[in-house]
């Protein structure tokens, strides 16, 4: 139950220094949307990686450089699980809120990660 609670204190972490970090290059800097999530999102899956590797996981018997790729590895995965559940649903049920929509995907995307950190980013 420890992890859980960590994973999730990491996840909405960098949900929040994700959306913080976008809305901040957009409106300080001349990046366009695209660049500015695409910079926020290296930002916060880079903390949220921190987060798991020190609290809730715990380091992994790899190199740093290896434990960094596979969480990514993860991390991109993850999203794209996120996408698709969501677009699915969509495409399935027309009639569905997306705000429906995504909280089927986002708890998707999340078993998605922490199975894939927990066994294969930070196994022992």
């Amino acid at each position: 139950m420890k992890r859980l609670l960590w994973f999730m204190v990491a996840g909405g972490s960098g949900f929040l220094i994700d959306a913080g970090v976008t809305l901040a290059l957009i409106a300080w800097t001349p990046a366009g949307p695209y660049i500015a999530r695409a910079i926020a999102i290296f930002v916060a899956m880079g903390f949220t990686w921190f987060l798991n590797r020190s609290y809730t996981f715990g380091r992994s018997s790899h190199s740093l450089a290896i434990e960094g790729i596979r969480y990514w590895a993860v991390g991109i995965t993850a999203a794209l699980v996120n996408y698709v559940v969501y677009s699915a649903l969509l495409y399935r049920a027309p009639v569905l809120q997306p705000l429906v929509a995504i909280v089927f995907a986002s708890l998707a995307g999340m078993a998605y990660s922490f199975f894939g950190y927990s066994r294969f980013v930070f196994r022992r």
